[in-house]
């Protein structure tokens, strides 16, 4: 029989000792990219051998799954250059310690993700371009959500539980306290940003569980109100953006919100909750690849609105672009959609104004996805510009996003069924249980 308190840390070893490893191969980009991504597969294949040990928390399992797959696919996305091999040694990293923040005894988790902030306050204050100045309100952001978990450990209730939700307010993006999660997409180096869209909202949901159901009236009057406000902050913010990172940003901070809203209304983070996250995490961490792949062809600082007609010179990249674009707009039968109507679904809060602001932001969200993918495979085919449809590894990157999202989409009651999830309480409320 297997010790249940090795489970953890054998799953946060693996890709930390696959990091470890990577200085051997750093001389050559191929293989480290290589290497990189069998370690993710790896960990992947890990979490499934473990998974039958382990009853997890609503909103566990299958953020636990997504983690090494997300990591996999934004390393594939990314091109074969040396400049980049940090960043590929680095997803490593950011995945052992999230795997560790999600599945160790919370006193442990906390300080696996004081951890993760420490790194990214290192990485955004170092890795910064003309183009993308250094954001001293996305440091001070991490600052503070590193400062608010170290509060959780040493102070008393309530003040620990303030500073618990604090903290969550900076992993699982809300306004006021977005900065962090927009400079994090923008400025971090080579295929982080495509990965921690995903990584840091599981991780504030994570955290936000175990919290929900103990928010008195006054907190959650508050929450509800940041929340509509961020959805519609980040639906008009996302209209206004040229930059597609910086759109990207905004529209998952308006979708990030639209789950705030739903969680602290009906105190819970159900399994739809993970599934949300989940597939909205993966949708932007597809189309920020996609957004990579026009950046190697067309360099860095590219305007979007000079690059047009790739439908024609580039069907793979268009279909593909095509669907992760229905994907992200909400429709059926990908995973967003899923998650979103059943977080509707499932809301004891009645027919209400909040309701209908999530719904105008969704729509939103349709028209200005809808108008940047338009923008790139339609109108003037330029002939000036060299045109190279997608790389093998690019191919089979966007392919599984598309396969997962729709996945997520179509089975999601297999993948939720209650004979595979219970909530916890008590000490092991929050993190992963396991079943010996």
């Amino acid at each position: 029989m297997i010790d249940a308190t090795l489970i953890p840390w054998i799953l946060a070893g693996v890709p930390l000792l696959g990091a470890a490893l990577s200085p051997a191969l750093w001389p050559y980009p191929h293989r480290l990219m290589a290497w990189s991504v069998g370690v993710c597969a790896v960990s992947l294949a890990s979490v499934a051998g473990f998974a039958g040990y382990v009853t997890a928390s609503p909103e566990g399992l299958l953020l636990l799954f997504l983690l090494p797959l997300t990591a996999g696919v934004s390393l594939l996305g990314q091109p074969h250059h040396r400049d980049h091999r940090a960043s590929w040694v680095l997803t490593l990293i950011f995945l052992s310690l999230g795997l560790g923040a999600l599945t160790s005894h919370p006193v442990i988790g906390k300080l696996f993700l004081m951890v993760i902030h420490g790194f990214v306050i290192v990485l955004l204050y170092r890795h910064h371009t003309p183009l993308w100045p250094i954001s001293w309100w996305g440091l001070g952001a991490y600052t503070l959500g590193a400062l608010c978990l170290l509060l959780t450990l040493v102070a008393p209730p309530p003040l620990s539980s303030m500073a618990a939700l604090l903290a969550c307010t900076i992993l699982l993006p809300v306004v006021p306290f977005h900065d962090g999660h927009l400079t994090a997409l923008t400025r971090l180096p080579g295929n982080l940003p495509s990965f921690m869209v995903l990584l840091f909202p599981a991780l504030g949901l994570h955290s936000l569980a175990p919290l929900a159901a103990t928010l008195p009236d006054p907190v959650v009057w508050m929450m509800s109100f940041l929340a509509l406000a961020g959805t519609i902050y980040g639906a008009i913010k996302a209209l206004a953006q040229s930059r597609v990172r910086l759109l990207l940003a905004y529209s998952s901070l308006s979708f990030f919100s639209m789950l705030w809203w739903c969680v602290v209304t009906t105190r819970s983070a159900t399994p739809r909750a993970a599934l949300f996250v989940g597939a909205v995490g993966l949708v932007m961490c597809g189309l920020l690849v996609a957004w990579q792949i026009i950046r190697t062809r067309y360099g860095d600082d590219v305007d979007p609105q000079a690059i047009s007609g790739l439908a024609s010179t580039m069907p793979q990249y268009a279909v593909l672009l095509s669907l992760l674009a229905l994907a992200a707009m909400g429709l059926p039968p990908f995973g967003v959609f899923a998650g979103f109507m059943g977080l509707l679904l499932s809301s004891t809060a009645a027919f209400s104004a909040g309701i209908v602001v999530l719904v105008c932001a969704w729509l939103a969200a349709s028209w200005y996805i809808l108008a940047l993918v338009q923008g790139l495979l339609f109108g003037a085919r330029r002939t000036d510009l060299r045109h190279a449809d997608l790389l093998q590894t690019e191919l089979v990157s966007l392919i599984i996003l598309v396969l997962t999202l729709l996945a997520l989409g179509v089975a999601p009651i297999s993948l939720f069924g209650p004979d595979r999830i219970t909530a916890t309480t008590g000490a092991n409320s929050g993190s992963l249980v396991w079943n010996r």
